[in-house]
Formats: structure tokens, C-alpha cells, sequence
């Protein structure tokens, strides 16, 4: 992959990397049961066994997703889109991806794109490039170019897959959490959709102590209601339980999901937001594609544990938290004082 297809602060930093022979790691890749992360079967609950969310939701805040009826035809389609889009060189494509796209590279996009940031100014910068795309704004987006106008066919079919696998999980939760029906289409929004497409370069680090700057994404929780990451072939992605570190395997044909804060407080915390980071590969570039999905702006959120807040609430001060002090607080900010 060219450097020049990096943001130009990355480009002193993987030189080194790029230039070193790239030979086939041990992607992770193994025997779906052998892998500690728990699995949950898709048509099995569609057949109305919503206990089998149970121990993964209140044990992991994760879960892996098998018979999720997503065609790998179309999973090997994003990737290869992917790829594509993001082997153009930087300036090319700023100028390709515009509204209602956005291109971010730097942040986990939570942040203002990080055109204006140096490694060596922002020591927090992380390793990611990545394509943001609200998913009922998709037949806004007017390109010639070929590129883009084909991902954007191909983003929408799997949106369309993504949003009944979401509707799916949520409804057995609720089931679960005896949850009021009625609030299903508020608490989990099919509207505020989107997919972020995330490229993470490979690092060859010179240390076994990896400093922050060659970390894809640091240490933290979604927003969401409800992440679902669909990995390529390259491991990189880690989850916290029980104080240990797991990596999460890139097993092929299945999904990853994640619980997010706003699940956390519809559940009165008795599901988990999951803390999660992303390692740069050695040997590889990474490829994940994640779609999250919120409630509705002015749904208000009630619980026991937390005062009532919207996610518009929520969102508004994880950005001035960013803003402030530098990293999301999330929901701590919103419990309620216990005297």
C-alpha cells in the first residue's frame, strides 16, 4: 500500500513499516467454540430463545453472531470496496468524499476531523482513517465517481441487513428486560443508522511497550445502543472482562456485537457497555467495518441508576468533555447521587 494513500502525519511514522516484507502472520483465525468470546446463534432467536442473550449481555457487554443471514458474497464486496477507496492517495480522496460522507482519520470520529493534528503536537492521536456514512442519508449522495457510487449501492444493501439484525437483538433484550414494546422504535432508531468504515495501518513497532500514538483507537465505550462489527481477516480488536484483556478473533462469516452505554442505562446496568481497543497489526493493514444505532434524539432514558437524559443530552456532553478535558466521561456524568 502507497504511504501517500496515508494522512501525511502518519506517513513518517509508517515508512519504516510499509518497507519491511510482509509475511502472513497468525491472524487469529481458529475453531469458532474454542474461542472464549460467547456465540450467539441469530435463527435461534429469531425461533424466540431471547434467554441465550442473557449470560453474554450481563457477562461480556459482546457476543459473536453466527446464522446472521448477511451473504458473505456482500461482506467480501464492503471489504474490497474498502480497500479500494482507501488505497487513493490522501488528497484524492478529501476530495471525493463529501457530504453527506465524511472522511476522519486520527479520532474514532467522536472528534472534529483530525486534518488539523501532528503526532508530535497530540500525543493521543490514534492510527485510524475512516469513511462515516449515516445510512438514511445515502440517497443524497450524488459523486460521478465510480467508486464511491458503487460503495454507496453496496453500503445500502447491507444497511438493510444490519437494520433487522439490530431490530432482532433488541427486541429479544427487551423481551429479556421486560422492556415497554411501545418504546422499542425510540430506544433503538433505525434512522440514526450509520456504518463507519475504519482502515488501520500496519505498525511494525520498535518497542514491545507500545506507546499511544500506535494504537488504532484507545481504550473506550460506544455510545450506541448497539455496535455490530464485521472484521476482516486481520486480528487487532481487544475487549476488557474481568480486568483481562481478550482478543477477538477475526473468525470468518460471523459478527461481532457490542453493547453500548445507552443499552447499559436501558438495562438499569444490568447489561454492559463493553471497553474495547484496537491494536495495529505488524504484518497488516486492518479493515473493520462497524454499524451503531442509537435511540432517537429526545427519547429520554429512565432509570433507577441514572437521572433521565436524552441521547441528544448524552452526546452533548461527551462532545464538551472531549472538548474540555480531553477523553468521554459517559455515563458517570448522568448518575444519580446516592445519599
Amino acid at each position: 500500500m502507497s504511504v501517500e494513500s496515508y494522512p501525511p502525519p502518519f506517513r513518517n511514522l509508517l515508512q519504516p513499516s510499509l518497507s519491511h516484507p510482509v509475511r502472513t502472520p497468525d491472524s487469529g483465525c481458529g475453531a469458532l467454540y474454542s474461542d472464549p468470546i460467547p456465540v450467539v446463534d441469530l435463527r435461534c432467536l429469531e425461533l424466540g430463545d431471547c434467554k441465550l442473550l442473557e449470560e453474554p449481555c450481563k457477562q461480556w457487554g459482546l457476543f459473536r453472531l453466527v446464522n446472521h443471514g448477511v451473504p458473505q458474497s456482500l461482506l467480501r464486496q464492503l471489504h474490497d470496496h474498502a480497500r479500494t477507496l482507501f488505497s487513493l492517495n490522501f488528497e484524492s480522496k478529501q476530495a471525493l468524499i463529501r457530504n453527506p460522507l465524511s472522511y476522519f482519520w486520527g479520532t474514532p470520529a467522536l472528534t472534529p476531523t483530525g486534518a488539523a493534528l501532528s503526532i508530535e503536537k497530540h500525543k493521543n492521536i490514534n492510527l485510524v482513517e475512516g469513511l462515516n456514512v449515516p445510512l438514511c442519508q445515502l440517497s443524497r449522495v450524488q459523486s460521478d465517481d465510480p467508486i464511491i457510487a458503487s460503495f454507496c449501492i453496496v453500503l445500502e444493501e447491507y444497511g438493510r441487513h444490519l437494520g433487522r439484525i439490530g431490530r432482532t437483538l433488541y427486541e429479544g433484550m427487551s423481551k429479556n428486560l421486560s422492556l415497554d414494546p411501545n418504546e422499542s422504535d425510540t430506544k433503538l432508531s433505525e434512522s440514526t443508522g450509520l456504518v463507519r468504515v475504519y482502515r488501520y495501518p500496519q505498525w511494525a513497532s520498535k518497542s514491545k511497550n507500545q506507546n499511544k500514538s500506535t494504537w488504532g483507537m484507545d481504550v473506550h465505550t460506544d455510545s450506541s445502543v448497539l455496535s455490530i462489527l464485521n472484521q476482516d481477516e486481520v486480528d487487532g480488536l481487544e475487549v476488557l472482562k474481568d480486568n483481562q484483556w481478550f482478543t477477538v478473533k477475526p473468525i470468518p462469516n460471523t459478527l461481532v456485537v457490542n453493547l453500548g452505554d445507552m443499552m447499559q442505562a436501558i438495562s438499569d446496568d444490568k447489561y454492559k457497555s463493553v471497553k474495547h481497543r484496537v491494536k495495529v497489526n505488524e504484518y497488516r493493514e486492518r479493515i473493520s467495518i462497524c454499524y451503531f444505532v442509537f435511540p432517537d434524539e429526545g427519547s429520554v432514558i429512565q432509570s433507577s441508576i441514572y437521572k433521565p437524559f436524552t441521547y441528544s443530552d448524552f452526546q452533548g456532553r461527551v462532545q464538551q468533555d472531549i472538548k474540555t478535558i480531553g477523553y468521554k466521561v459517559g455515563l458517570d456524568r448522568f448518575k444519580r447521587i446516592i445519599p
